[in-house]
């Protein structure tokens, strides 16, 4: 029982995966071009043969119409050939009479290689205008079809992006950025703190060396008192 209750569960699988691929618009409208396209083919092809037939019942009407009006002027000769003595009047009368049997046949072939052009020109104008029908629907389709996959991308995309802001946990960004604005606060205050204690070793050395004058001014001086009285003394000797 329970095996086949698995066989009825994946067959209906299977039967919900082929209705979703069958409503599928792109690949539906896809599969409808197809069919299309295949129809077209078809149609082109059986105008074609049409056409042929069209032609060659103008071209046996033709060909019969020129066949008649010869079959006719050689039952003439012969009439006039007699008349001149050249032939047995009975035999012009047969042979003239067989040669008008002929025309006669045809004009019959004529007469219906006519009708049977009318009726496949009747043909190819009615496939015509399906065919012209069918081209129109057919770039209609692969025009819905662009437009559609346009749509599909635009909607996937949008999704994606809306899938995307919704996985945002904005409550948790916003207690990192406070975090991270803290820890710069604290940054900012100990360089600032660091600072000001440069700034008061400085000037407690500045203090220092005021109180206790410039040293290496008054050494200097000395030594230049020095050299003075040595100058000095030495021009005295001289």
């Amino acid at each position: 029982m329970s095996i086949l209750k698995r066989l009825f569960n994946i067959g209906k699988a299977e039967t919900h995966s082929a209705i979703n691929k069958l409503e599928d618009p792109i690949k539906m409208t896809e599969q409808g071009i197809r069919d299309l396209k295949k129809d077209l083919d078809q149609a082109l092809h059986a105008l074609a043969e049409i056409k042929a037939l069209s032609i060659r019942a103008r071209n046996e009407a033709s060909t019969n119409t020129n066949k008649a009006q010869n079959y006719e002027k050689k039952a003439m000769l012969i009439l006039e050939k007699a008349q001149a003595g050249g032939l047995d009047e009975a035999e012009a009368d047969r042979l003239a009479n067989e040669a008008l049997t002929k025309k006669n046949e045809c004009l019959e072939h004529v007469t219906r290689a006519k009708a049977d052009k009318e009726k496949f020109d009747g043909n190819i104008s009615k496939m015509e205008a399906n065919i012209k029908r069918l081209r129109q629907q057919i770039s209609q389709y692969e025009n819905e079809l662009k437009t559609l996959k346009a749509r599909v991308k635009v909607s996937s995309a949008t999704k994606n992006i809306n899938k995307q802001m919704s996985q945002i946990d904005s409550s948790g960004t916003v207690n990192m950025l406070e975090r991270m604005k803290e820890k710069v606060a604290q940054e900012e205050a100990l360089a600032e703190s660091y600072g000001d204690i440069a700034g008061e070793s400085r000037s407690l050395d500045e203090e220092i060396n005021s109180a206790l004058g410039d040293s290496n001014a008054t050494s200097a001086s000395s030594d230049l008192a020095a050299l003075k009285a040595k100058m000095k003394a030495k021009k005295s000797n001289e």
